[in-house]
């Protein structure tokens, strides 16, 4: 192996984002945590789940290293990990074609089970592939309009549970190529379920955004941060993690399940100290390190959440 080969494959590495896969593994977790209570559990659906979502994620972080290289959002101030793209360590064709051919891996993924969940899943799928390019590209990028968060929010939280859990309670409850939403597939505790995923998900974008505020002002991408200022998005961090810290709560005493079913809020101490960091700095040599954190934060508190959910 030459010393040039490995570099490459050390920058496709680093567009592709390992540490950001966490986000699509936490929301399977989840789904599949209530599957085993609910009776509803699949095996391979829950993984074609999994495997799709993960696609999907890495699909999204090839599209925002190229959209935002090539419209001049990232520059050489950003105080981020470092964007193949704008660091000139792939080809912006290259980084694109990688997007394409990642995304049409996951539709392939998808269209088994399409088969399994019928019409809603080659929705939600589509949508999912679409919005995934409109984060950072098209004529109207969500991220550069404010909308970045409730994208996160909706499809790597609400969408990715409920999305997890239909699939496999289609699998077990329904026949195959449904056109519409069989009954005991979409839950009021698969919705439930899914905000604590959607708010952490939410919130590493939120502390990247607090990170590059100065210099997405600059470049005109005009994030929540940009828009509200810091104190709002670090308000929005905090209430995210009440939100979180309140479900398991739900679940408990509202919907009658195990008092395992509280094990995530063994991770709370993380996230107040994450959240008093995030309160008083906006510099990336401590931001970084938060940011990762509270990835491995959602990671945590799903498998921590699914367990309980299982017993």
């Amino acid at each position: 192996m030459s010393g040039s080969d490995l570099t490459r494959r050390q920058a496709w590495l680093k567009a592709v984002r390992p540490q950001t896969l966490p986000a699509a593994a936490a929301p399977v977790a989840v789904g599949v945590g209530l599957a085993v209570a609910d009776g509803v559990f699949a095996l391979w659906p829950a993984v074609a789940a999994f495997v799709g979502a993960a696609l999907i994620q890495i699909g999204t972080n090839l599209a925002n290293d190229y959209y935002d290289a090539v419209q001049g959002a990232d520059t050489d101030a950003r105080e981020g990990f470092t964007r193949v793209t704008q660091a000139g360590l792939i080809e912006p064709e290259q980084v694109k074609q990688g997007m394409w051919l990642t995304f049409a891996a996951a539709i392939l993924v998808g269209s088994a089970l399409v088969y399994i969940g019928g019409l809603p899943i080659l929705v939600i799928g589509l949508l999912s592939v679409a919005s995934g390019i409109a984060y950072t590209g098209g004529p109207y990028p969500l991220g550069y309009h404010g909308l970045g968060d409730l994208f996160v929010f909706v499809f790597f939280g609400v969408i990715a549970v409920m999305g997890t859990y239909y699939v496999q309670a289609a699998a077990t409850l329904a026949a195959p190529l449904a056109t519409t939403i069989p009954p005991g597939t979409v839950t009021l505790t698969a919705f439930v379920a899914s905000l604590p995923v959607a708010a952490i998900s939410t919130n590493i974008l939120v502390v990247n955004n607090i990170r590059d505020r100065e210099e997405d002002a600059t470049t005109g991408k005009r994030t929540l941060a940009v828009r509200l200022g810091y104190r709002v998005s670090r308000l929005q961090y905090v209430g995210l993690y009440g939100l979180a810290y309140l479900v398991p709560l739900w679940f408990w005493l509202g919907a009658g399940f195990s008092p395992a079913v509280l094990l995530p809020l063994v991770t709370l101490p993380l996230a107040i100290r994450l959240s008093a960091t995030i309160w008083r700095e906006t510099r990336g040599e401590y931001l970084n390190p938060a940011l990762e954190r509270t990835g491995k934060l959602l990671a945590l508190y799903a498998l921590l959440f699914a367990v309980g959910l299982a017993l």
